[in-house]
């Protein structure tokens, strides 16, 4: 798929084959995808954790529902969670989080797979249940959520974009 039309024909995903694992080659190439994305000085200080233990996954699909005060499942039965997190040390960190969190998003919908980003990940990621889980991957030091990009197989086509608002551009 051409770049330019990847990024015009992406869309949230919001219902996904949730028994349907997408490819770990798949997988992969969208994390490498991720792992490209720009940063502050190349200093790199986002961490991308691939999460497709079940049991992982759904545990994080309910605290993302009790943050959020709902019941449902928040990852729209997603299979493969991908959680961004960025070293606070770095003054860009949030916006380094960001730029990963794009390259996943326009990385799987090149590949054929759905994907959204999911928020509440600073919340998850702040509470002891959280910490405990950052710990008990590895990952040491001063991390800040930044989202979680969902993915996995669409179980509908994706819609038309929404018309662009008349004043998005200013030309100067």
């Amino acid at each position: 798929m051409e770049t330019i039309e990847a990024l015009l024909t992406r869309r949230s995903v919001r219902n996904f084959v949730p028994e349907k694992m997408p490819e770990q080659e798949l997988i992969d190439k969208v994390v490498k995808a991720g792992t490209y994305a720009p940063s502050g000085k190349g200093k790199q200080p986002a961490v991308i954790v691939e999460i497709t233990d079940k049991v992982v996954r759904d545990r994080l699909s309910e605290l993302n529902a009790q943050v959020m005060g709902s019941k449902g499942d928040p990852f729209y039965g997603a299979p493969v969670v991908l959680a961004v997190l960025a070293d606070r040390e770095r003054p860009t960190y949030i916006y380094d989080g960001s730029l990963v969190m794009g390259n996943l998003l326009i990385a799987a919908h090149s590949l054929g797979l759905g994907s959204c980003w999911i928020h509440r990940a600073k919340e998850i990621f702040a509470s002891e249940e959280g910490l405990q889980m950052l710990h008990n991957w590895g990952i040491t030091g001063d991390y800040e959520g930044i989202g979680f990009c969902v993915l996995g197989y669409a179980s509908s086509p994706s819609g038309k974009a929404a018309q662009r608002k008349s004043d998005y551009v200013y030309h100067v």
